[in-house]
C-alpha cells in the first residue's frame, strides 16, 4: 500500500491535479469559517455592483478629510468619460465641426471637451446621421456640460424649524478621506451579482454545493456500475445477456436526454441539491458497467480465482477477495471521473433551468444560470460568470488530471 501511494504522488500530473483540487476543497471549508456571512444575503440594492471597497458616502462627508495637492481634473474626466464617448466625438468632429485628425487628440481629454462645447450644435446639418445617433449626441453633450468647471459640492442640511434646506459644508475637489477612518465600508472582491449579492462568498458555497452534487452521483453511479459489472462479468450467462441488454438499452439513449426528462419529470419544488445528486448517478453508471465487465472477464479465469473454485469459496467471496481488489485503481479512477461528470451536468442542468430549486443553497451550475438569464456577458458585468467558468474549469482539469496520473501508475502501457 506505502509503495502504491509512493507510486501515485511521484506522477506529476496527479500531484498538480491533486493539489488544484485540495486547494479548492480547504478553500471551501476554511472560507465559511473565516467569513461568517450569509452567502445568499442580498447585500447590494441593485444589479452587478463592480468589485471594489464600498464606504459610507454619510460617513465619508462627515468624517476627516485631507487637503491633497494633486491633478484630480483628468481622472475625473477619464472617469466619466469612456472610450466609446471620446472615439464618438472624435467622428462628429471630424464629420460636422470641420476639424482634421491632426487638431483632435483623444487622450487629452480636457482639450476634446474644450474642442467639442466650441464646435458642437445639435442644430447643425448632419446628414447621414439616424435619429437615435442624434439623440445620442444630444445625450453625451447633456452629460459633458460644465463638466470642466470645478465648482464645490454643498451639502446641505434641512432646518428642522424652517423645513428649509441650508447649507452646512462644502467639499472641495482635492479634499480626500482616508478609508480606514471611515467606520462603514464593505469589499467585493468579486463584486455582487444580479441580486446583490457577495459573488466570491457565494461562488465559495456553490462550490461546496456542486461538489457535492458530484460526489452523490459519483458515489450512486460507481456502485451501480460496479455491482452489475462484477455480477455481469463473473456470472455470465443469462445474466450477463440481461444485464448488459439494459446496459446497452441505457446507452443507446443519450444520458443527458435522460437525464433531462427525468428532472423535468420530478417538478421544481421537489428538485433538490441531494435529489439532483441522485439523479444524476441513476443515469451515469453505464460505462462504468461496462468497463467493469471486461475486466472481471479478464480475470475470472485466472489461476487465484480458479483455485479459490476449487477450494469451494463462495461467489460472494471470490468476487470481494480475489476479483475486487484488483479492479481498485480502476475503480478509484471511475469514481474520479463520475464526480468530475456530475458537476458538468449539474451545471448543464442548471443551465437548462432543470437544476437544484433552493433557496437555501447556489451550485456553479445555478450562478451561471443567474448570470445568463440577467444578461451579465451583454453588459459586462464579467466578474458574475467568468469566475463562475474558471471555477468549474478547474474543477475538472484537476479531476482529469489525478485520473490521468492514476492511469499512468496503474496502466502498464503508460509507464514510462
Amino acid at each position: 500500500m506505502k509503495n502504491t501511494l509512493r507510486q501515485v504522488f511521484h506522477s506529476p500530473k496527479f500531484v498538480i491535479g491533486f493539489v488544484i483540487f485540495a486547494a479548492l476543497l480547504l478553500t471551501t471549508i476554511i472560507y465559511p469559517i473565516v467569513v461568517t456571512a450569509d452567502p445568499l444575503e442580498m447585500v447590494g440594492n441593485g444589479n452587478f455592483f463592480k468589485p471594489g471597497t464600498y464606504v459610507s458616502v454619510k460617513d465619508a462627508v462627515e468624517g476627516t478629510r485631507y487637503t491633497l495637492n494633486i491633478d484630480v481634473k483628468s481622472g475625473s474626466l477619464d472617469n466619466k468619460i469612456s472610450a466609446e464617448d471620446k472615439e464618438a466625438m472624435k467622428e462628429w468632429l471630424l464629420k460636422f465641426g470641420g476639424l482634421t485628425e491632426a487638431d483632435i487628440d483623444t487622450d487629452d481629454v480636457e482639450g476634446l471637451i474644450g474642442l467639442w462645447e466650441a464646435n458642437y450644435s445639435a442644430d447643425a446639418q448632419q446628414k447621414g446621421l439616424t435619429a437615435s445617433k442624434k439623440k445620442y449626441y444630444v445625450r453625451l453633450n447633456n452629460s459633458i456640460d460644465g463638466i470642466l468647471l470645478d465648482n464645490d459640492v454643498i451639502i446641505a442640511r434641512e432646518n428642522p424649524e424652517t423645513g428649509e434646506l441650508e447649507q452646512s459644508a462644502t467639499v472641495g475637489s482635492r479634499e480626500f478621506v482616508n478609508t480606514k477612518d471611515v467606520a462603514n465600508r464593505r469589499t467585493f472582491i468579486l463584486g455582487t451579482d444580479n441580486f446583490g449579492r457577495d459573488v466570491l462568498t457565494e461562488l465559495v458555497q456553490a462550490t461546496k454545493t456542486s461538489l457535492r452534487v458530484g460526489i452523490i452521483a459519483g458515489v450512486i453511479a460507481t456502485l451501480i456500475g460496479l455491482f452489475l459489472g462484477l455480477i455481469s462479468g463473473y456470472v455470465g450467462g443469462v445474466v450477463d445477456d440481461i444485464i448488459m441488454f439494459i446496459t446497452n438499452m441505457f446507452t443507446v439513449i443519450p444520458s443527458f436526454v435522460l437525464l433531462i426528462l427525468i428532472s423535468y419529470s420530478v417538478g421544481q419544488n421537489a428538485r433538490g441539491v441531494n435529489l439532483v445528486g441522485i439523479i444524476i448517478g441513476l443515469t451515469s453508471w453505464t460505462w462504468t458497467t461496462r468497463s467493469v465487465r471486461s475486466q472481471v472477464i479478464s480475470l475470472r479465469n485466472r489461476d487465484h480465482v480458479n483455485l479459490s473454485k476449487l477450494s469451494g469459496h463462495s461467489m460472494m467471496r471470490i468476487v470481494l477477495t480475489d476479483i475486487l481488489p484488483y479492479l481498485a485503481s480502476y475503480v478509484v479512477m471511475a469514481f474520479i471521473l463520475q464526480i468530475s461528470s456530475g458537476i458538468l451536468s449539474e451545471a448543464q442542468l442548471s443551465m437548462l433551468g432543470l437544476g437544484p430549486s433552493t433557496s437555501t443553497a447556489a451550485t456553479l451550475g445555478l450562478m451561471m444560470n443567474w448570470a445568463t438569464a440577467y444578461a451579465a456577458p451583454l453588459n459586462g458585468s464579467w466578474w458574475a460568470y467568468f469566475p463562475v467558468v474558471v471555477t468549474i474549469a478547474l474543477i475538472a482539469f484537476s479531476l482529469n488530471l489525478m485520473n490521468t496520473g492514476l492511469d499512468q501508475v496503474f496502466n502498464p502501457q503508460l509507464r514510462d
